[in-house]
């Protein structure tokens, strides 16, 4: 796929690849949690929140972008848990917001509502910490609308995107002490990942398992430099 634009559809189809590919590492990145709370329930939180909005999408007749991108945040602030869940809702109700009005959206447009969703994530905590996955998305977005050019096609937005965002997940131990103590990356900036690989997949046409939360885990597709496993 190689398209100047993003209709309902491709949207949809985008939400769902994202929840599949986050669902099929949850595990792996409920493991890397110590922040704030080593609780160890970052992945699951995600994943609730990422299947609010997949459920509500796939279930709603929606036509628009503007239609796909709002029922997909609906769902998800309905299904937000926890700080990392809080901030992934806030991110993609974000992201609709900058789509109001819009039956599709081209690359600059995009990002532009990316933009915004970095916005209402920040705003969504009280006191922002960097070195989360504030900072990863936050990264990735300065990072993929500055490389937007009129070559440009959602399909380079969203790789350029990816890209920055697992380099700025292996920046973030130099960020947080915590993480760098327990040798992990962060546990939120992992799961925007892998959404985000689930995006990649799907704009190229590559098929995503649906994998079940009781499956063997595999590994996180970001690679990580020496880390050890935080319970």
């Amino acid at each position: 796929m190689n398209t100047k634009v993003v209709d309902g559809e491709l949207y949809a189809k985008l939400i769902c690849g994202g929840y599949k590919s986050l669902k099929s590492c949850v595990n792996e990145i409920n493991d890397l949690n110590v922040f704030p709370i080593p609780d160890g329930d970052t992945g699951d939180n995600m994943c609730h929140t990422m299947s609010g909005g997949a459920s509500r999408i796939i279930n709603a007749e929606v036509s628009s972008l503007e239609a796909a991108s709002s029922e997909a945040a609906k769902g998800m602030l309905l299904g937000a848990r926890g700080n990392s869940g809080v901030i992934l809702s806030q991110f993609f109700a974000g992201i609709a917001k900058g789509l109001e009005g819009k039956g599709t959206a081209d690359v600059k447009e995009f990002g532009d509502a990316v933009a915004r969703g970095v916005e209402f994530a920040y705003n969504s905590v009280a006191v922002p910490v960097e070195g989360t996955m504030l900072t990863v998305i936050k990264d990735a977005s300065v990072y993929a609308n500055a490389n937007i050019t009129e070559d440009s096609t959602i399909d380079s937005f969203c790789e350029d995107f990816c890209e920055e965002a697992a380099a700025s997940l292996k920046r973030t131990p130099e960020l947080l002490s915590v993480l760098k103590e327990a040798g992990v990356i962060d546990s939120g900036g992992a799961g925007i990942c892998e959404i985000l690989n689930g995006f990649i997949k799907v704009l190229r046409g590559e098929e995503i398992a649906d994998a079940d939360f009781t499956e063997t885990r595999r590994r996180l597709s970001i690679t990580q430099n020496s880390t050890k496993t935080a319970k």
